[in-house]
């Protein structure tokens, strides 16, 4: 069977991608490895009709609407190899299946880099966030720690004044000169300069000279690379900006491979299930009209 397009990454914007799709009478094949971005967060904020629902829930009746639609094969599994070209791609699965597709949409999310410090993985999206707005209301004004990842942390400290009282834990990494100093201390933001030896408890942070800090949440900004580097073999363009390294799209959503198309956290940004389902859903209607206009580009 050849499938008018195989989505790879089955999350919010894959999904979303591929509802567009079954609603236009398209096979679609998804291929899964379930490592959605957010499986350790307990609670979706910022959804509109979805606010403060386990995510893992969102994404099991997302599905089960998919699969409503007969013309769709879904495939739990990894993706290990692409190859071929517009409409004839053939996809290698890990399981050693082949799948034939005529277009290929990569909605394989990112992988968030964290600071080496001990216990700070282990509380990743439990009470180490990254996004504000998905997660800075539910810590009721409270004390927040920003650890330092670099200079993207000043920004977010700033920007996290709206959600409560802000420490900057520099870190070791984040250097200030004394203006900044000075503008942070003016939009009451206290900078620690003392390196962080380890994140303890719900969110404390004990610095190397003993001290602990408690807060209520912590937030870093992580720097992010695809999940896959499936795009980066194909040849795919990528691109960097302040937050990482993503796939490179057109304002169709195509990369720079023909016939091979990108969405969500891998290639917008900033990131949220909200945007990563819009961008899915932008991105189906793309690529049917790739199918409908195959000459016409998109």
């Amino acid at each position: 069977m050849i499938h008018d397009v195989i989505v790879i990454g089955g999350s919010y914007a894959g999904m979303a991608a591929a509802l567009q799709l079954l609603r236009a009478h398209r096979s679609v094949l998804v291929i899964d490895a379930g490592q959605r971005r957010n499986r350790t967060a307990a609670h979706s904020h910022g959804f509109l009709g979805q606010d403060g629902v386990d995510p893992a829930v969102i994404a099991r009746k997302a599905r089960d609407q998919l699969e409503a639609y007969p013309t769709l094969v879904w495939t739990e599994g990894e993706a290990t190899a692409v190859t071929g070209a517009r409409d004839g791609f053939v996809v290698t699965s890990a399981d050693g299946g082949s799948h034939q597709g005529r277009r290929i949409l990569f909605a394989t999310g990112v992988t968030d880099q964290l600071p080496q410090i001990a216990g700070l993985a282990e509380r990743w999206g439990r009470s180490v966030f990254h996004c504000p707005y998905c997660h800075g209301y539910e810590l009721d004004k409270g004390a927040i720690g920003v650890i330092g990842s670099g200079p993207a942390s000043v920004h977010q400290a700033e920007l996290l004044t709206e959600w409560g009282t802000i420490t900057l834990l520099a870190n070791g990494v984040v250097t200030l000169e004394n203006p900044e100093r000075q503008r942070l201390k003016q939009k009451g933001i206290t900078v620690v300069d003392t390196p962080i030896a380890a994140v303890e408890n719900e969110a404390d942070v004990r610095l190397r000279d003993g001290h602990l800090l408690s807060f209520a949440g912590l937030f870093v900004a992580t720097r992010m690379s695809p999940a896959s580097t499936l795009p980066a073999i194909m040849g795919c363009t990528l691109a960097e900006n302040p937050m990482g390294q993503m796939i490179a799209v057109s304002g169709s959503k195509e990369t720079s491979v023909p016939g091979v198309f990108a969405c969500g956290d891998v290639a917008v940004v900033p990131s949220s299930v909200s945007l990563a389902v819009g961008d899915g859903a932008l991105t189906g209607l793309h690529l049917h009209r790739s199918l409908v206009w195959p000459d016409a580009g998109t």
